[in-house]
């Protein structure tokens, strides 16, 4: 990536500026997230980076317009410690406004100088020194390992082998064994990039059902369920629906639908949760 050394260009910038008052003490601290809560916010956003504050504002009511009931507007300048995500490069130094909750006597919170955070964003158009978070809480109070976490779902999201966004459920099948109590459940599902995708289900008299995700036309017997919170994991736990649509299991007499229905039942369980901490927007 590279780092324009062009001079901040902010446009009504010295307006804000005068319509502000200082802040320099630190804000609230961020709520915890989850990988889901990471996802959500990496994926949806063009730019992501590591930055310092370097000067920060509250803007006063009459240039806070838009600012939520409960919550001050900041215009902050920060330097780009490091960049994450930028298919097209970003300035050194950027500004952006950030809406922060007030406390309960309704006092602004404050961003003391040098504070560090991640931020997801995405550029305003003609505007090279200044981008456009890409959520209300789209700023994130500095970790290392949440910065780590962030690069690896965006490393996933842009290899070669990233799993596909799911958009729907396809036919599903179940095929009973030649002994009782053996069967085969396949299941597959609607990409957005229309690559093959199917849940798997293998049960075998006396031992415990196995199940796995094939990404290609062809079941490996090598395949495994997805590890947890990764974005193979993310994109099914956090998108399947709790059950199976009536038509995808149209071609299955009424115990074939029993069976399919209670093994997409068994791959939501080894799943487990989508857990969110921040409401999605």
């Amino acid at each position: 990536m590279i780092f324009s050394r062009a001079k901040l260009f902010v446009p009504a910038a010295a307006m804000l500026l005068a319509a502000a008052a200082p802040a320099d003490s630190q804000s609230p601290p961020a709520p915890a997230l989850t990988y889901a809560d990471m996802a959500d916010l990496g994926l949806a956003a063009p730019i992501a980076a590591h930055v310092r504050v370097a000067k920060a504002a509250t803007l006063k009511a009459d240039a806070a317009g838009g600012a939520q009931p409960g919550f001050a507007r900041f215009l902050v300048e920060a330097q780009v410690i490091s960049l994450i995500r930028a298919p097209e490069g970003l300035s050194s130094r950027i500004s952006y406004v950030v809406d922060l909750p007030r406390d309960a006597k309704g006092r602004a919170p404050k961003l003391r100088k040098n504070s560090e955070f991640l931020i997801l964003a995405a550029p305003v158009a003609g505007r090279p020194g200044e981008v456009r978070l890409a959520a209300p809480d789209a700023q994130i109070a500095y970790a290392a390992d949440r910065a780590e976490a962030l690069r690896a779902i965006l490393r996933e999201a842009t290899g070669a082998d990233a799993p596909p966004r799911i958009s729907g459920i396809g036919r599903a099948f179940h095929v009973p064994g030649a002994i009782r109590g053996e069967s085969e459940t396949q299941i597959f599902l609607l990409t957005a990039e229309n690559r093959p995708v199917s849940l798997n289900v293998l049960r075998r008299p006396g031992e415990t059902p196995l199940w796995s995700v094939a990404l290609s036309e062809i079941v490996d017997d090598a395949a495994a369920p997805p590890a947890r919170d990764t974005l193979l994991w993310y994109r099914l736990a956090c998108t399947l629906p709790r059950t199976l649509p009536a038509q995808s299991m149209a071609d299955a007499d009424s115990a074939g639908r029993a069976a399919i229905a209670a093994d997409y039942r068994l791959v939501l369980d080894r799943l487990g949760p989508c857990t969110r901490g921040r409401p999605r927007r």
